[in-house]
Protein backbone atom coordinates (compact mmCIF):
# COMPACT_ATOMS: atom_id res chain seq x y z
CA UNK A 1 0.00 0.00 0.00
CA UNK A 2 2.57 2.21 0.54
CA UNK A 3 5.68 1.73 -2.21
CA UNK A 4 7.19 3.93 -2.94
CA UNK A 5 6.62 6.74 0.09
CA UNK A 6 9.24 7.44 3.05
CA UNK A 7 8.30 7.35 6.44
CA UNK A 8 9.97 8.99 8.80
CA UNK A 9 9.86 8.50 12.51
CA UNK A 10 11.48 10.25 15.17
CA UNK A 11 12.86 8.16 18.56
CA UNK A 12 12.13 4.62 16.61
CA UNK A 13 15.36 2.25 17.53
CA UNK A 14 13.15 1.08 20.16
CA UNK A 15 9.54 0.59 21.69
CA UNK A 16 6.75 2.26 19.85
CA UNK A 17 8.68 4.33 17.61
CA UNK A 18 10.03 1.01 15.84
CA UNK A 19 6.89 -0.80 16.01
CA UNK A 20 5.06 1.83 13.98
CA UNK A 21 8.46 2.11 11.82
CA UNK A 22 8.17 -1.99 11.43
CA UNK A 23 4.54 -2.03 10.25
CA UNK A 24 4.92 1.34 7.76
CA UNK A 25 7.99 -1.12 5.95
CA UNK A 26 5.63 -3.98 5.97
CA UNK A 27 3.56 -2.10 3.48
CA UNK A 28 6.64 -0.73 1.29
CA UNK A 29 7.27 2.68 2.85
CA UNK A 30 11.27 3.57 3.28
CA UNK A 31 12.14 4.07 6.88
CA UNK A 32 13.90 6.92 8.13
CA UNK A 33 15.17 5.62 11.79
CA UNK A 34 15.97 8.21 14.28
CA UNK A 35 16.94 7.29 17.96
CA UNK A 36 19.67 6.80 20.44
CA UNK A 37 21.26 3.21 21.17
CA UNK A 38 21.60 0.21 19.12
CA UNK A 39 20.82 1.52 15.36
CA UNK A 40 22.42 -1.88 13.58
CA UNK A 41 19.70 -4.38 14.87
CA UNK A 42 16.47 -1.78 14.06
CA UNK A 43 18.10 -1.24 10.56
CA UNK A 44 18.49 -5.03 9.78
CA UNK A 45 15.21 -5.97 11.03
CA UNK A 46 13.37 -2.80 8.58
CA UNK A 47 15.31 -4.35 5.69
CA UNK A 48 14.19 -7.43 6.28
CA UNK A 49 10.64 -6.18 4.78
CA UNK A 50 12.76 -4.79 1.54
CA UNK A 51 12.87 -1.81 1.67
CA UNK A 52 15.43 0.90 2.09
CA UNK A 53 16.04 2.58 5.51
CA UNK A 54 18.33 5.34 6.52
CA UNK A 55 19.22 6.85 10.04
CA UNK A 56 19.92 10.03 10.65
CA UNK A 57 20.95 10.41 15.22
CA UNK A 58 19.32 13.92 15.23
CA UNK A 59 18.92 14.93 18.63
CA UNK A 60 15.33 16.12 18.49
CA UNK A 61 15.76 19.23 21.28
CA UNK A 62 17.58 21.19 18.95
CA UNK A 63 16.31 22.64 16.28
CA UNK A 64 19.37 22.61 13.95
CA UNK A 65 19.53 19.13 14.14
CA UNK A 66 16.10 18.60 13.24
CA UNK A 67 16.53 20.34 10.24
CA UNK A 68 19.60 18.43 9.12
CA UNK A 69 17.76 15.32 9.72
CA UNK A 70 14.97 16.30 7.22
CA UNK A 71 17.61 17.67 4.74
CA UNK A 72 19.56 14.46 4.92
CA UNK A 73 15.98 12.48 4.29
CA UNK A 74 15.33 14.78 1.20
CA UNK A 75 18.46 13.81 -0.32
CA UNK A 76 18.04 9.83 0.94
CA UNK A 77 14.62 9.43 -0.69
CA UNK A 78 13.44 12.64 -2.16
CA UNK A 79 10.98 14.21 0.41
CA UNK A 80 9.31 12.51 3.45
CA UNK A 81 6.09 11.07 2.63
CA UNK A 82 4.82 10.37 5.99
CA UNK A 83 6.41 12.20 9.33
CA UNK A 84 5.40 9.99 12.83
CA UNK A 85 6.26 12.75 15.55
CA UNK A 86 7.65 9.91 18.20
CA UNK A 87 10.04 11.07 20.06
CA UNK A 88 9.76 11.49 24.08
CA UNK A 89 11.23 11.49 27.27
CA UNK A 90 9.87 11.80 30.68
CA UNK A 91 10.44 13.07 33.99
CA UNK A 92 8.03 12.66 37.56
CA UNK A 93 7.89 15.23 40.72
CA UNK A 94 5.24 17.59 41.57
CA UNK A 95 5.18 21.51 40.24
CA UNK A 96 6.76 22.86 42.83
CA UNK A 97 9.59 20.01 43.15
CA UNK A 98 10.39 19.73 39.47
CA UNK A 99 13.28 20.58 37.77
CA UNK A 100 13.14 23.51 35.26
CA UNK A 101 16.12 22.53 33.13
CA UNK A 102 13.77 18.86 33.13
CA UNK A 103 10.57 20.77 31.82
CA UNK A 104 12.33 22.67 29.44
CA UNK A 105 13.77 19.35 27.92
CA UNK A 106 10.41 17.69 28.14
CA UNK A 107 8.62 20.54 25.95
CA UNK A 108 11.66 20.82 23.75
CA UNK A 109 11.53 16.84 22.59
CA UNK A 110 7.89 15.81 23.41
CA UNK A 111 6.49 19.08 21.64
CA UNK A 112 8.68 21.64 19.95
CA UNK A 113 10.46 18.96 17.93
CA UNK A 114 7.22 18.21 16.38
CA UNK A 115 6.16 21.30 15.34
CA UNK A 116 9.74 21.99 14.15
CA UNK A 117 9.94 18.61 11.90
CA UNK A 118 6.11 19.53 10.21
CA UNK A 119 7.02 23.16 9.51
CA UNK A 120 10.28 21.45 7.60
CA UNK A 121 7.85 18.29 5.92
CA UNK A 122 5.01 20.15 5.17
CA UNK A 123 6.08 22.11 1.84
CA UNK A 124 6.95 18.98 -0.09
CA UNK A 125 3.82 17.33 1.11
CA UNK A 126 1.54 20.06 0.38
CA UNK A 127 3.48 20.54 -3.24
CA UNK A 128 2.69 16.52 -3.69
CA UNK A 129 -0.94 16.89 -2.72
CA UNK A 130 -0.34 14.18 -0.32
CA UNK A 131 1.52 13.64 3.18
CA UNK A 132 0.27 12.29 6.47
CA UNK A 133 1.49 13.59 9.92
CA UNK A 134 0.96 11.43 13.05
CA UNK A 135 1.53 12.52 16.56
CA UNK A 136 1.94 10.16 19.20
CA UNK A 137 0.40 12.20 21.72
CA UNK A 138 -0.74 9.83 24.54
CA UNK A 139 -3.67 9.05 26.81
CA UNK A 140 -1.90 12.19 28.54
CA UNK A 141 -3.04 14.75 25.68
CA UNK A 142 -6.61 13.88 27.24
CA UNK A 143 -6.37 13.34 30.81
CA UNK A 144 -3.67 14.02 33.23
CA UNK A 145 -1.97 12.40 35.68
CA UNK A 146 -0.04 14.00 39.05
CA UNK A 147 3.55 14.55 39.36
CA UNK A 148 3.97 14.24 35.02
CA UNK A 149 3.45 18.53 34.44
CA UNK A 150 5.40 18.98 31.89
CA UNK A 151 4.61 15.47 29.83
CA UNK A 152 0.85 16.36 30.37
CA UNK A 153 1.54 20.04 29.10
CA UNK A 154 3.70 18.99 26.32
CA UNK A 155 1.34 16.25 25.31
CA UNK A 156 -2.27 18.33 25.51
CA UNK A 157 0.05 20.77 23.55
CA UNK A 158 0.21 18.18 20.56
CA UNK A 159 -2.78 17.34 20.38
CA UNK A 160 -3.78 20.91 19.94
CA UNK A 161 -0.60 21.10 17.41
CA UNK A 162 -2.69 17.66 15.85
CA UNK A 163 -5.68 19.67 15.19
CA UNK A 164 -3.88 23.41 14.49
CA UNK A 165 -2.02 21.32 11.03
CA UNK A 166 -5.44 19.26 10.06
CA UNK A 167 -7.27 22.79 10.01
CA UNK A 168 -4.65 24.61 7.63
CA UNK A 169 -4.20 21.24 5.55
CA UNK A 170 -8.40 20.58 5.32
CA UNK A 171 -8.46 20.94 1.79
CA UNK A 172 -5.74 19.19 0.73
CA UNK A 173 -4.29 15.85 0.49
CA UNK A 174 -1.82 16.30 3.90
CA UNK A 175 -3.78 14.67 6.57
CA UNK A 176 -2.70 14.97 10.42
CA UNK A 177 -3.80 13.10 13.17
CA UNK A 178 -2.68 12.01 16.68
CA UNK A 179 -2.40 8.88 18.59
CA UNK A 180 -2.69 8.47 22.22
CA UNK A 181 -1.60 5.16 23.91
CA UNK A 182 -1.96 4.34 27.16
CA UNK A 183 0.31 2.06 29.30
CA UNK A 184 2.37 0.69 26.67
CA UNK A 185 4.73 -1.96 27.99
CA UNK A 186 8.22 0.01 25.89
CA UNK A 187 12.06 -0.26 27.43
CA UNK A 188 11.02 3.23 29.78
CA UNK A 189 7.70 2.24 31.11
CA UNK A 190 9.28 -1.83 32.17
CA UNK A 191 11.75 0.70 34.14
CA UNK A 192 8.46 1.71 36.30
CA UNK A 193 7.54 -1.87 36.73
CA UNK A 194 10.63 -2.97 37.75
CA UNK A 195 11.03 0.39 40.24
CA UNK A 196 7.03 -0.16 41.75
CA UNK A 197 8.46 -3.94 41.96
CA UNK A 198 11.22 -2.91 43.96
CA UNK A 199 9.65 -0.15 46.07
CA UNK A 200 7.04 -2.58 47.25
CA UNK A 201 9.09 -5.90 47.35
CA UNK A 202 6.39 -7.72 44.87
CA UNK A 203 6.83 -9.69 41.80
CA UNK A 204 7.29 -8.07 38.33
CA UNK A 205 3.64 -9.60 37.82
CA UNK A 206 2.33 -8.04 40.58
CA UNK A 207 3.59 -4.89 40.16
CA UNK A 208 2.00 -4.69 36.31
CA UNK A 209 -1.19 -5.38 37.47
CA UNK A 210 -0.65 -2.69 39.93
CA UNK A 211 -0.08 -0.25 37.47
CA UNK A 212 -2.55 -1.48 35.17
CA UNK A 213 -5.15 -1.34 37.77
CA UNK A 214 -4.44 1.75 38.78
CA UNK A 215 -5.63 3.59 35.27
CA UNK A 216 -6.47 0.93 32.33
CA UNK A 217 -9.54 -0.88 32.71
CA UNK A 218 -8.97 -3.51 29.97
CA UNK A 219 -6.01 -4.47 32.88
CA UNK A 220 -3.79 -5.59 29.30
CA UNK A 221 -0.99 -3.05 27.88
CA UNK A 222 -1.47 -1.42 24.18
CA UNK A 223 1.52 -2.99 22.18
CA UNK A 224 4.38 -1.21 19.28
CA UNK A 225 2.55 -3.69 16.89
CA UNK A 226 -0.98 -2.46 17.32
CA UNK A 227 -0.20 1.06 17.36
CA UNK A 228 1.44 0.63 13.86
CA UNK A 229 -1.52 -1.07 12.84
CA UNK A 230 -3.61 2.18 13.44
CA UNK A 231 -0.74 4.29 11.98
CA UNK A 232 -0.85 1.90 9.10
CA UNK A 233 -4.50 2.60 8.80
CA UNK A 234 -4.54 6.64 9.10
CA UNK A 235 -1.73 6.11 6.30
CA UNK A 236 -4.10 4.39 4.04
CA UNK A 237 -6.66 5.67 1.84
CA UNK A 238 -10.02 4.63 4.04
CA UNK A 239 -8.11 7.57 6.40
CA UNK A 240 -8.67 9.98 3.70
CA UNK A 241 -11.01 12.11 5.61
CA UNK A 242 -9.77 11.55 8.79
CA UNK A 243 -7.93 15.30 10.11
CA UNK A 244 -7.22 16.41 13.62
CA UNK A 245 -8.14 13.42 15.50
CA UNK A 246 -6.76 12.31 18.72
CA UNK A 247 -7.74 8.30 18.65
CA UNK A 248 -6.90 7.19 21.94
CA UNK A 249 -6.07 3.61 22.27
CA UNK A 250 -5.69 2.92 26.08
CA UNK A 251 -7.90 0.14 27.16
CA UNK A 252 -10.86 2.06 28.28
CA UNK A 253 -8.86 4.88 30.30
CA UNK A 254 -9.85 8.06 28.97
CA UNK A 255 -13.32 6.61 29.24
CA UNK A 256 -13.67 6.52 32.89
Amino acid sequence: MLKGKTALVTGSTSGIGLGIANALAAQGANIVLNGFGDVEGPKAGIAAHGVKVAYHGADMSKPAEIEAMMKFAAAEFGRVDILVNNAGIQHVATIEEFPPEKWDAIIAINLSSAFHASRLALPAMQKANWGRIINLASVHGLVASAQKSAYVAAKHGLVGLTKVTALENATTGVTCNAICPGWVLTPLVQKQVDARAAAGGISNDAAIKQLLGEKEPSMQFTTPEELGQLAVFLCSPAANNVRGVAWNMDGGWAAQ
